[in-house]
């Protein structure tokens, strides 16, 4: 009998080792992203490349920028305090009738999209009046690296563009982000003692624990254990405590007037998520807009009257 106890728990030892291995693997491959390489369809692959990218993970392409902005505008270069060179879009010059400008927009775009994914929104900020500054985080798009940390070191990217126009003199500056743009612009916000005059803050997460359960739930995985090990390796390859990620946590040092905005469809962030930020923020003039339809998308493409009723209502308050 002791000898299969034993053997029952060697067993189980080396199942938990290989299970670590493959989600080290995995959280390496979720957080890298690389150049040069074609983006794959894992329905058009052999047997053993989809039991590999099932253990292992895959490499997945950095994020392509295609400038069909048709607005007139600048292309930027920005540093971040770690030295990395972050490239954008400026939107400077308005329309006639908005030749002093409501403000600036700082517009920060979701995990493995670029600043050409939110072009629909920054082309609707512009025709309201405001100029717009649009930037690819770390490791997308045009900018440097090939690191993501799911918005942790990204928080650096949204200071800098932060500082970018207050060093212009702008004095109202406006925060937009969807998903990773919006916790990221959260933990800014938290990290730097920022002061925005509005936030508008679509799909963010409430915790990258929360991130990469909804990650598995869209792959058809079970959540436990493989959200917590995910986290654990991917904080700890990138040198940080992941489980401390939380925009939920860094809502409670936004003051600023917010616009909270999700889709009830959302299959990666869940209304609990939403509910809990929205409760959390320590801001005395807060709206949460919820989306019939809707799921974890721009939902500017997806309802654009709504959209645009919601969002002037706020920017006009």
């Amino acid at each position: 009998m002791k000898k299969w106890v034993k053997r029952f728990g060697w067993s189980l030892f080396i199942l938990f080792v290989l299970l670590n291995i493959s989600c080290a693997f995995q959280a390496y491959h979720l957080t890298h992203f690389y150049t040069n390489i074609p983006a794959q369809d894992l329905n058009d692959t052999g047997f053993g490349t989809k039991l590999q990218a099932a253990l292992f993970g895959m490499e997945i392409p950095k994020s392509k920028v295609v400038d069909s902005l048709s607005i007139p505008h600048q292309n930027i270069k920005i540093k971040t305090e770690d030295g990395l060179t972050l490239a954008g879009w400026f939107i400077d010059n308005l329309p006639d009738d908005s030749a002093l400008g409501k403000g600036t927009i700082l517009m920060f775009h979701g995990h493995a999209s670029s600043r050409s994914g939110i072009i629909t929104e920054a082309q609707a900020f512009y025709h309201l009046g405001y100029r717009v500054l649009m930037i690819d985080f770390r490791a997308h798009g045009e900018s440097d690296g090939n690191v993501c940390t799911i918005g942790y070191q990204e928080s650096k990217d949204v200071k800098a563009a932060y500082d970018y126009i207050a060093a212009k003199g702008e004095k109202n500056i406006i925060l937009y982000g969807i998903s990773l743009g919006a916790a990221t612009a959260m933990k800014a916000v938290s990290d730097y003692n920022l002061h925005p005059s509005k936030m508008i803050l679509e799909m963010p997460f409430g915790s990258l624990l929360d991130a990469v359960e909804g990650r598995l739930k869209i792959m058809g995985l079970p959540a436990e254990p493989l959200s917590v090990l995910l986290t654990f390796w991917g904080g700890t390859e990138q040198g940080f405590w992941a489980f401390s990620h939380k925009p939920e946590e860094y809502a409670k040092k936004i003051h600023c007037p917010v616009l909270l905005q999700w889709g009830k469809n959302d299959p990666r962030v869940s209304e609990k998520e939403t509910d809990i930020i929205f409760s959390n923020l320590a801001s005395a003039e807060k709206t949460v807009i919820k989306y019939d339809g809707a799921g974890h998308e721009s939902l500017c493409k997806n309802s654009p009257g709504k959209w645009m009723e919601n969002i002037s209502g706020f920017l006009k308050q």
